[in-house]
Order: structure tokens, then C-alpha cells, then sequence
């Protein structure tokens, strides 16, 4: 990975840490504020609208402005966020110091996304998405549990300065060696041109379809793997950094898999992914084959974002930037959708059927791939004979 890519991922890890670790610290701060748990669990949901709402917005309204001073100005306004919530002296303050870093959440992200892929060759842009992406899964794996310590040890507000810390070196690294790169597209009318594009409103769906699978399962796996497995609580801690080293490795095989054969990679993952989400219901009850098959959980539930990315990309390609922004709010439309699908079914007929529920889903977004896929080698056929019948040479031959 070059320097400039690492200065990008090390932002990545940054906002990921931040929006990832307001579970490890909400026991203190709700002490703190004299509020209940479920009330300071509202900053999750604030944050996650603020994403789905500010990222259109906040896209539209910065469409024009070259691209590295965009992500520059992005972070400065994220700092500000965890600083703010790093001195917040109630609880009606950190709501708002959450939704302001969460505003520029989505658009910071696609606008990432896109400096790396003006870094690569052209036709390495799912590796690029995965070296980008890769800070969401340290996030995971190590911006939590560290972020979770500092506060337990320190205090919530320690938390909030570590982030604003980290962030800031990461930011300073992106203006010292990150190139410039100018705006694309040709402005708001451009970019909201592209979303009435099928190919990329099919995108954004499989994203929700894809992404709402792993949510209803992963948001209640904690209670799968202690009440149907019957692993300890701390069996499952040492889990979910498995699962964490799983999403790293499907990250980047995704990455890779999007390169040599887009379409068919991401339909091959989505497939992979259904499968192993009823594979997780079914062997819940065994405790080795499940272990594996968190990992595996994780690596699938994870391969398939880089491709994910790289079809908007190439199906809004010359202003990708609103649809990348689009795209990265239906993750989290898709986090929400999950979290309250798994909680019916597991008021309903219990937490193992989760994995049932999570594939039922996610073999939606496989069937709008695979009707994709037909639809792109179709049209690729159509291109190939419409360029045979122009040829002169290709004429005389046939009259021949």
C-alpha cells in the first residue's frame, strides 16, 4: 500500500472509530448525564440519520470544489464533531456534535473513494476501494476495543479527544501527500442526472439487499453465539475479532475478485454470502464449526463491498460522486433495516432463524445481480455485432 493510500485508510479508520465505538462508551456517558441507557443509545440512531440525510446534501452543495481541499475542509468539520463531543456539557450538546460529524460521514467516504481510484491504474478501481475500506474493518478490530479501554479507563470524553487526535494526523498526512484532483462531473445538475440511472439505482438496491442480510444476522450475534452455541461471554469477545480478521481478509480478496471480472465476482460473493448465512443457522449449535464460520462470516459479509462500490463507479461514471454518497447511506439504511428485521425474528421464532431471515434477504440482491450480469453481457453482444456490421472488412467477408 503507497503512503498516499495509507493517509487515506488512516481517515477512514478515524470516521469508522468514531461512528463504531459510541457502544463501547454509552454505560459512562449515560452516568454521566443522569440518562438512561436506551436514551443515550439515541446517539446511534442520530448519527446514523445524519449520515443518510447529510450525504446527498452535503454532496450536492460541495459537487464543485476540487476534491482533496473538499476532503480537507470534510475533515476539519469531523474534527470539530469529536471535539465538540469531547466537551459537551449535556446531553442535547452531543447530539448535535454527533450529527455534525455525521453529516459529512457519506460524502467524506465517496470523496476518499475517489482520490484512490485516481491513485491506481485504470481497471484496479475494486483494489482500490478495498485498501480504502480496509479502515473500517481496523476500525472494527482495533479503533473499538481501544477507543472502548480509553474510556473505560479514562473516561468517555478521553475517547472523543483520541479520535479528534488520530483524525487530525491522518488528515495533516492527506494534505501532505495526497495529489490534487479536480472535481468530476459537470456539477449538481450532472450528479443528480446520474441517479435516475437503472443501472445505478440497481446498484444502490443490491447494496441495501446485500448489506440488510449481514445486519439482521450480525446485530444479534452476540445473543446467537452465547444462548444457541453456548460459548462464554468472553469466548465471544475473542469471536468477534475473528470475525473483524475475517472482514479484513474479504475485503481484500473483494478487492481483487472486482478487478478481474466485476459482475460475475460480486454475484459469486453475494451467493457465497447466502449460503453461509444458512450454514450459520443450521451449525450454530456446534461450537467448532461455528467458530469457523465466523470468520468465514466475516470474510463474505465483507467481500462484497469493494464490488459493491465498483459497480457505482462504473455505472455513474463522469459524476460518481452523489451515487457513491447514495451508496455509502444505504449501508447504513441497510445497518437500520437488518437490526429491526433480526428484532422481529427474534421476538417471533427466535435468534438462530436470524440467519434464515439474513439469507432470505440477501438472495434478493443475488437475483438483481444475476438479472444484471445478463443484462450487461446482452448489451456487450449487442456492442460487439453493432461494431461487426460497421466494419468494412467484416461486410466484404460476408458477402463473400
Amino acid at each position: 500500500m503507497t503512503f498516499p493510500l495509507f493517509a487515506l485508510m488512516l481517515c477512514v479508520f478515524g470516521v469508522g472509530t468514531s461512528e463504531y465505538v459510541i457502544a463501547g462508551i454509552l454505560p459512562g456517558l449515560s452516568s454521566d448525564f443522569g440518562i438512561d441507557i436506551p436514551t443515550a443509545g439515541l446517539l446511534v440512531t442520530a448519527y446514523a440519520l445524519g449520515v443518510v440525510i447529510g450525504g446527498p446534501l452535503v454532496t450536492i452543495a460541495t459537487v464543485r470544489i476540487q476534491r482533496k481541499t473538499l476532503m480537507l475542509l470534510l475533515m476539519a468539520v469531523f474534527i470539530a464533531g469529536n471535539v465538540l463531543a469531547a466537551v459537551a456539557p449535556s446531553y442535547g450538546v452531543i447530539v448535535v456534535a454527533r450529527v455534525l460529524a455525521a453529516l459529512v460521514h457519506s460524502t467524506f467516504v465517496a470523496v476518499g473513494i475517489m482520490l484512490a481510484v485516481n491513485m491506481v491504474p485504470e481497471g484496479q478501481a475494486g483494489t482500490a476501494v478495498a485498501k480504502v475500506s480496509l479502515g473500517l474493518n481496523l476500525a472494527t478490530v482495533l479503533g473499538v476495543p481501544l477507543g472502548t479501554f480509553i474510556g473505560e479507563s479514562y473516561g468517555w470524553r478521553a475517547t472523543f479527544w483520541a479520535v479528534a487526535g488520530i483524525t487530525t494526523v491522518a488528515t495533516l498526512l492527506v494534505a501532505a501527500v495526497v495529489r490534487p484532483a479536480e472535481a468530476t462531473g459537470g456539477g449538481a445538475a450532472s450528479e443528480l442526472k446520474v441517479l435516475a440511472n437503472r443501472r445505478v439505482q440497481i446498484a444502490i438496491v443490491m447494496t441495501v439487499l446485500g448489506s440488510m442480510g449481514f445486519g439482521t444476522v450480525f446485530t444479534y450475534i452476540a445473543p446467537l453465539l452465547t444462548d444457541v452455541t453456548r460459548f462464554s461471554t468472553g469466548a465471544v469477545t475473542l469471536l468477534l475479532i475473528v470475525f473483524g480478521v475475517g472482514s479484513v481478509f474479504g475485503t481484500v480478496l473483494g478487492g481483487k475478485l472486482a478487478d478481474r471480472s466485476l459482475m460475475p465476482a460480486l454475484c459469486g460473493l453475494l451467493a457465497a454470502l447466502t449460503v453461509i448465512l444458512l450454514l450459520f443457522g443450521a451449525a450454530a449449535p456446534v461450537q467448532v464449526i461455528a467458530a469457523v464460520l465466523v470468520f468465514v462470516f466475516g470474510a463474505a459479509s465483507f467481500s462484497i463491498i469493494p464490488g459493491l462500490q465498483a459497480r457505482i463507479l462504473s455505472a455513474a461514471a463522469g459524476a460518481p460522486t452523489l451515487a457513491l454518497a447514495v451508496n455509502i447511506s444505504a449501508f447504513q439504511l441497510a445497518n437500520a433495516g437488518g437490526s429491526w428485521l433480526g428484532g422481529r425474528v427474534v421476538d417471533g421464532a427466535g435468534v438462530r432463524w436470524t440467519s434464515v431471515a439474513g439469507a432470505a434477504v440477501t438472495v434478493l440482491g443475488l437475483a438483481l445481480g444475476l438479472l444484471e450480469l445478463v443484462r450487461d453481457r446482452r448489451a456487450e453482444e449487442a456492442e460487439r455485432l453493432a461494431a461487426a456490421a460497421d466494419d468494412p472488412g467484416t461486410r466484404t467477408a460476408t458477402a463473400n
